[in-house]
């Protein structure tokens, strides 16, 4: 296996720029980065460095303005909309700074939902996958708990299993502990490294968290829209 074959994310001199003319707002500056399989990455910078913006164009949330992205190998630029959505499904997983958890569904039920949403038919594999990251993050006793009686961390700890459950190349977290106490944090952060370990996934993490970036494999710095390490 190559170099390349390793490599779930390859970004070249991604630009974002946002209005036009005089009101044209330059984001992104020729960010390029790679991620291998299996690497647990973290991305810092203060508030309005482009973070946000540049994990939105790694996940094919958001076109940028210039330049060449390859996840898991295949170039997504160009592709239309139907296609980058089944980019996604395939191989990209999200976890966010709030967990967006459907209140009325089960904990079961949230995880299963990347597989309703790519018209995939939920067969007792994929059932039995969710199970057992379920399992895996802790809540084997709450798989049929409404989220809307599940804790913080709880939640959290569900959209982990969420963005794993059609087993992606890549997660991208943005802020996945934010919204957490210390211990919670401590709790998803190891629970992530475990996962990355034991399903080869890589992550990519943005975080204001210093003890969270430090007890990553790599650090990569935004500032003004250009990364600095």
């Amino acid at each position: 296996m190559t170099a390349q074959d390793t490599q779930v994310l390859v970004a070249t001199d991604i630009i974002k720029t946002f209005g036009e003319g005089d009101n044209a707002t330059q984001v992104l500056r020729g960010v390029s980065a790679t991620i291998a399989r299996g690497e647990f990455v973290a991305l810092v910078g203060p508030s309005g460095s482009g973070k946000s913006t540049f994990l939105s164009i790694v996940g094919t949330l958001l076109k940028p303005s210039g330049g060449a992205l390859r996840i898991a190998g295949e170039d997504v630029l160009g592709l239309h909309e139907r296609a980058l959505s089944e980019v996604r499904n395939r191989h990209i997983g999200f976890v966010f700074q709030f967990h967006h958890l459907l209140e009325d569904f089960t904990a079961i039920e949230n995880v299963l939902m990347p597989v309703f949403g790519a018209h995939t038919r939920v067969t007792g594999g994929f059932i039995e996958r969710a199970h057992d990251l379920l399992e895996r993050v802790g809540l084997a006793d709450r798989v049929s708990f409404r989220a809307s009686k599940l804790s913080g961390g709880q939640k959290q700890r569900v959209a982990v299993a969420r963005a794993l459950v059609m087993k992606p190349e890549l997660v991208l977290a943005d802020e996945p502990t934010g919204n957490l106490d210390r211990k919670s944090s401590d709790e998803v952060l190891r629970l992530l490294r475990e996962l990355s370990r034991d399903e080869g996934t890589a992550f990519f993490i943005s975080t204001h968290d210093p003890s969270i970036a430090q007890r990553c494999d790599r650090i990569l710095t935004m500032v003004d829209g250009r990364l600095t390490g």
